[in-house]
């Protein structure tokens, strides 16, 4: 345990007891995970810790800035450390999650801060939309015979809109 991590639990009267520690280091070693996945991997080692303990630990650890939690679609979010800074890109077809740096949404966080007064935190965004193998197949479909769709044409009474 690093000893910022150390120091705030001890400030808060809390200590790093050793199924918090087993918690975040499933979080470490899966990388992103839901909490049923963390709960999975813990109780590989301790099967006494329950779902509850987890979502109390998560909780704990995220308020503590350790870990941060992302939503990538209806299901359960995700935990990652803290430092595990990204863009998510989920596939809406397959559930691919790819990642990509957060300056990729730098022009859009410029502009809701400028335009808004908003700070926007793309280290918390989950994007939806098509993976590369997906629209591939989608491609291979549309030579096959069925309707494509031209995603460069202008929809009906957007002309004046530019």
């Amino acid at each position: 345990m690093d000893s910022t991590l150390k120091g705030t639990l001890h400030r808060r009267g809390l200590r790093m007891t050793p199924q918090r520690q087993l918690v975040l280091d499933a979080v470490r070693e899966l990388g992103h995970a839901t909490p049923e996945q963390v709960c999975s991997r813990v109780q590989a080692t301790a099967p006494a810790v329950n779902i509850t303990t987890v979502y109390r630990t998560l909780d704990l650890l995220e308020e503590l800035g350790v870990v941060r939690h992302a939503h990538l679609g209806h299901g359960a979010p995700t935990y990652s450390e803290h430092q595990h800074r990204h863009v998510h890109l989920v596939c809406h077809h397959c559930g691919r999650v790819d990642e990509a740096p957060t300056e990729l949404l730098s022009d859009v966080a410029s502009r809701t801060l400028a335009d808004l007064g908003f700070h926007l935190d793309a280290t918390h965004v989950a994007l939806s939309g098509t993976c590369v193998d997906c629209a591939h197949d989608d491609d291979e479909d549309s030579a096959d015979g069925a309707p494509e769709h031209d995603d460069t044409a202008p929809p009906a009474g957007a002309e004046g809109d530019r």
